[in-house]
């Protein structure tokens, strides 16, 4: 290879600004020299890789693991008919998870964040479980050189199953985020953002996760079966929880509940082995998760009170009624009674007279 360069005196003082923080002193015939110029050339590479230095990690310190690591993700589903039994789907679709999309990437990358609104690709599939759009903002990135690698697993067609697939970090990419959309619903789902797997020169072993629902904020819908209604504006990001939003006929509203129980959970373990090739997708049944979630009964409104019945005077009564609007489950409270009778006064049977 035969590289031609012609250092104008115009140039030397460019040069001699970049060598005076190395503390060389060099003169004009130096500079002019051939050889002078291949030794700045290879200092300028040197210097463009040392400032390409390694990812910065979500808390601002960089990776220096050396070499990638393999990781074996885990996602389990816990949405049981015992753990959430308010208006639990059964069919049309019955409980069930959409396929895991999932994204190894740096700081300059976010999947989704709380707080902040869903890009088109988080709103699509968020509200209809399509990774068009996600695979192709993450194709985007990629090329901005902020996301390393994107994986998916099938769908978990029962609430209580789990996926799994491995994964493969390297350390200008320590960070993992999730996403897994809850079917049937209007927006909602459960994921993790920008978990960092890498300490300083050392690649975490194993982290886990409770997952809870968020609401990717583009829905207006309050129950899993809600029909498509945008909301607009679009909303930010929010997690769902017992008391939020706070509404009766919030699917996840669950006022004598502090926090609601796990969702799912997902678990991410290294391997000590470096996978030849990705592991076929697994989904298996589990057993239900043993929490159970008291579910009061709630009732309706009064109706208005009736006619008096029978003659006027001793003995004419009146009645009001009331129906069931959610039975109760899992040790909540009865419902209570749904008529009560009165008796009529005077002033109610000259009235009708």
């Amino acid at each position: 290879m035969h590289l031609e360069y012609s250092l104008q005196s115009s140039d030397k003082l460019d040069v001699c600004w970049l060598i005076a923080p190395l503390g060389i002193e060099m003169t004009s015939s130096e500079l002019l020299s051939p050889g002078w110029r291949w030794w700045l050339l290879l200092m300028l590479l040197k210097l463009a890789v040392s400032y390409s230095g390694p990812a910065q990690a979500a808390n601002g310190r960089g990776c220096s693991a050396r070499g990638p690591a393999s990781y074996v993700l885990v996602f389990t589903g816990h949405w049981s008919s015992r753990a959430f039994p308010k208006q639990y789907p059964i069919v049309r679709p019955p409980a069930q998870w959409s396929k895991l999309i999932a994204m190894t990437h740096n700081g300059q990358y976010h999947l989704w964040r709380e707080g902040a609104l869903a890009s088109p690709g988080v709103r699509s599939f968020a509200e209809r479980g399509v990774t068009a759009d996600l695979g192709r903002e993450g194709r985007e990135a990629r090329k901005r050189r902020a996301v390393g690698g994107m994986y998916r697993t099938a769908g978990v067609a029962t609430a209580t199953g789990h996926s799994s697939t491995e994964l493969l970090l390297q350390p200008r990419y320590p960070q993992l985020s999730m996403m897994v959309k809850i079917v049937p619903s209007p927006d909602w789902f459960v994921g993790v953002d920008s978990v960092n797997l890498c300490e300083g020169d050392r690649w975490r072993q194993e982290v886990s996760f409770d997952l809870h629902p968020f609401d990717a904020g583009t829905d207006s819908g309050f129950t899993f079966s809600s029909p498509n209604y945008p909301s607009s504006p679009p909303e930010n990001i929010t997690q769902i929880t017992s008391q939020k939003p706070s509404h009766p006929a919030n699917s996840f509203y669950y006022p004598r509940l502090s926090e609601l129980p796990p969702l799912a959970t997902v678990r991410i373990t290294r391997q000590s082995r470096m996978p030849a090739r990705q592991t076929p997708l697994s989904n298996h049944i589990l057993p239900q998760y043993i929490s159970e979630t008291p579910l009061d009964c709630e009732v309706s409104l009064w109706s208005s009170w009736g006619l008096c019945a029978g003659p006027c005077g001793s003995g004419s009564i009146r009645h009001r009624t009331r129906y069931i609007l959610l039975r109760p489950a899992n040790s909540g409270s009865p419902c209570p009674e749904l008529e009560e009778r009165a008796d009529c006064s005077s002033h109610l049977c000259l009235s009708q007279q």
